[in-house]
């Protein structure tokens, strides 16, 4: 059955996230555990998630839990999260970190706190992160993506944008459209959490030591349906 693996994943998360309430996370480990938790929550309805097809066609999975949109009139996004590229072979690098900021102009007043999932369906976009700040919307087009597992592939050929948005807030999850928010790495938050560069995680998949937060992402994302080549 194709959520076997998904199922055992799960688990390995879940053992995972128990060891890890433990110690004192460095801030690191904790966002990527967010990250985690968010992923596992959403998977775990198919019904309500991000269709297998487009995550088969995805080159990229970016994550920011807790997103903070505020403002009064001049109101601004801020978060961090981590993002996962796949390779022209099919292969899955290690997450890296990242963080979105941006800001709008209108009649808007208070607070609010979202997960924000990106799935991007081109390398190119990948790497023009890769190359610096990355405008969404500007630099590529984004769209709110469509939700659930019997979503027909046929719909695939209108999906034209490049990347697919979804939010979850208040437990709710759906398709968002957000636009010209900046996401780029987080160099110096991604060396924090590895003793890597970010540049070494996006070229190569095979360490022989990695921190098990950023193996539980990995595995929870390489185990769903349309998550493996």
């Amino acid at each position: 059955m194709f959520f076997r693996s998904f199922v055992a994943a799960m688990v390995f998360v879940h053992v995972f996230a128990a060891q890890s309430r433990a110690f004192n996370s460095p801030d690191e480990v904790l966002k990527v555990q967010e990250a985690i938790e968010v992923i596992q929550e959403i998977f775990a309805i198919p019904e309500k998630s991000i269709p297998p097809f487009l995550l088969a066609k995805a080159h990229a999975v970016v994550v920011l839990p807790k997103l903070v949109k505020a403002g009064f009139i001049i109101g601004g996004r801020h978060g961090t999260g981590v993002m996962m590229v796949r390779d022209h072979s099919g292969s899955w690098h290690y997450p890296v970190m990242v963080s979105l900021s941006g800001g709008s102009i209108g009649w808007q007043i208070g607070a609010q706190s979202s997960d924000i999932i990106l799935v991007f369906k081109h390398l190119q976009s990948v790497e023009a992160i890769r190359r610096g700040k990355f405008t969404i919307g500007g630099n590529a087009s984004i769209a709110a993506g469509p939700v659930g597992r019997h979503v027909e592939a046929a719909t695939d050929v209108m999906l034209e944008s490049e990347i697919y948005s979804y939010s979850r807030s208040r437990g709710l999850f759906a398709g968002i459209a957000l636009e010209g928010g900046i996401l780029q790495i987080d160099h110096d938050a991604t060396w924090a959490l590895y003793s890597r560069s970010a540049y070494d995680l996006l070229s190569r998949t095979e360490f022989s030591k990695l921190p098990e937060a950023a193996v539980a992402f990995h595995k929870m994302i390489a185990a769903y349906p349309g998550g493996k080549n």
